[in-house]
């Protein structure tokens, strides 16, 4: 029984990482669309002739109106993959595991179909599909991210790589523009995608639970395949686990939280559970916002007006942009080669502090926000590196942007969810991790501001507006600092108690 369930854990976590990694984030692969949807003439009417080179039947036209229509709907449904996830995060906690994912099925299929089916007189049905895509994948990954649970110690290293496959996932597009190239048309590929709803429907019920996968796992839990027909059972045996972590926390001295607001309740005192708003008020959740804002808004812009960017810098030449494509796509893929790291180091270093605690007496809860110290350092400073490398106009340097981008992307997301898992109670985290990504997605819909004004009053010069989003990024160095400075204040309580 030990061994079917060990290959029911690991058939789950591969078919899990094979879902994120081919549906869960495709829409960050936009440049790639982006290119085919201009072949196919999608918003061709918005092009107007070059005004300055009217004698010049080879000039190219003016696509400023085609450029801004197409960053809208990526803003759109980036906005949507954000804002949706505090209501997608509900409906998990709420409804669990099978409702969240047939629902998922559904809009994904929905979007998929609608892609497939438009032609560029139907084109401004992109602004319904690519929301209902976003959303779609979003669901699928929050569903897939509690299968860390099953996996202890190695928790976070496999949180941080779900999200790593996410980031990968865009991709995707990359293969449906080389195979548009070859002769494959963009309605058979995305067909070919709706056809797989079918097996995300199968591993719903065969690989997934009913309800939610427990921290930590009790020795006799059982799902999918394992659990029969006896929902209830499995349900039960969730709440138990549930009951026993909380019993376990509210247990604990009031230490044990460092972001409480009453440190030392006395002997014999235990520590009143705190509500959700609390967390949510808290000074760690809103630098942690700020920093997941900055970072990411950096990102929406560059993939939103990469196609714009590259047909500037390789002055119309589509080769060079079709090149430079294909190169920020394949390095999109290896974001699941990159996001691990960053859960391995955090892995390794809350081991490390464990054995520091067993001598100093720090809580559970400061060994855990240790270790997420040097991850979210690492993430601001690959961003940092990434911004600065995004605002010089040389072409050649872009592939060096390209690579700094997938990595700092890699660890923001799946560094992201690894710290609200550390940081704040588990009981918590559908509702955390949905709220913090739809007020970033709030900040995010600055982008297409930014990018109606670069175009517009600032004549195609982003230097004003990437010189104030790099000194945004400095700013994000603050959290790293915060959650420090908080660890080693909680490290000298016991100390001085």
């Amino acid at each position: 029984m030990q061994g079917q369930g060990l290959c029911l854990r690991v058939a789950t976590l591969l078919t899990g990482l094979l879902e994120c990694l081919g549906f869960a984030g495709v829409l960050f692969g936009w440049a790639s669309l982006v290119y085919v949807f201009k072949a196919e003439h999608y918003f061709d009417e918005l092009c107007e002739p070059d005004a300055g080179a009217m004698g010049n039947f080879t000039a190219q036209p003016d696509c400023k109106a085609q450029d801004e229509r197409f960053s809208l709907i990526f803003t759109l449904g980036s906005f949507m993959n954000n804002f949706m996830t505090f209501p997608a995060g509900y409906i998990f906690d709420r409804f669990k595991t099978t409702v969240a994912r047939l629902i998922a099925i559904s809009l994904y299929t929905s979007a998929t179909l609608t892609i497939a089916f438009i032609s560029a007189d139907s084109a401004f049905l992109l602004f319904l599909a690519m929301p209902m895509l976003t959303v779609g994948g979003i669901l699928f990954l929050i569903t897939n991210l509690q299968v860390g649970n099953l996996f202890g110690k190695h928790r976070s290293t496999i949180i941080t790589l779900y999200n790593g496959a996410f980031d990968s996932s865009s991709a995707v597009f990359l293969i449906i523009k080389l195979l548009y190239e070859q002769g494959i048309s963009l309605k058979a590929s995305f067909i070919f995608l709706s056809v797989f709803s079918a097996w995300h429907v199968g591993r719903t019920f065969l690989l997934m639970p009913r309800g939610h996968i427990p921290y930590p796992v009790p020795s006799n839990y059982s799902y999918g395949l394992c659990s029969g027909n006896d929902a209830r059972e499995e349900e039960k045996k969730t709440a138990e686990s549930e009951k026993l972590e909380l019993q376990s926390k509210e247990s604990l001295p009031a230490k044990e939280d460092p972001s409480s607001p009453s440190e030392a309740l006395g002997p014999g005192k235990q520590q009143e559970p705190r509500s959700f708003w609390s967390y949510v008020l808290s000074q760690r959740f809103a630098w942690h916002l700020v920093w997941l804002s900055v970072i990411q808004l950096w990102h929406y812009l560059f993939i939103g007006t990469l196609n714009s960017l590259l047909t500037s810098l390789a002055k119309g030449d589509r080769a060079l942009v079709s090149a430079y494509t294909n190169a920020f796509a394949i390095t999109q893929f290896f974001g699941v080669l990159c996001a691990p790291w960053n859960g391995l180091l955090m892995d390794r270093l809350k081991q490390k502090y464990q054995k520091e605690a067993k001598s100093t007496g720090s809580s559970a809860m400061t060994v855990a926000l240790r270790s997420a110290v040097p991850s979210l350092a690492l993430t601001s400073l690959l961003c940092l590196g990434f911004a600065l490398c995004a605002s010089v106009p040389i072409l050649p340097l872009q592939y060096v942007t390209f690579i700094l981008q997938v990595i700092s992307r890699s660890f923001l997301y799946g560094g992201n969810a690894a710290f609200l898992t550390l940081a704040f109670p588990a009981e918590h985290f559908g509702k955390l991790f949905g709220l913090v990504m739809a007020l970033s997605a709030i900040v995010s819909l600055l982008q297409f501001p930014i990018f109606t004004f670069i175009k517009g009053p600032l004549q195609n010069d982003p230097l004003y507006v990437n010189v104030m989003l790099v000194l945004a990024t400095v700013l994000t160095f603050v959290h790293p600092f915060m959650v420090y400075w908080e660890c080693r204040r909680e490290r000298k309580s016991p100390a001085t108690a």
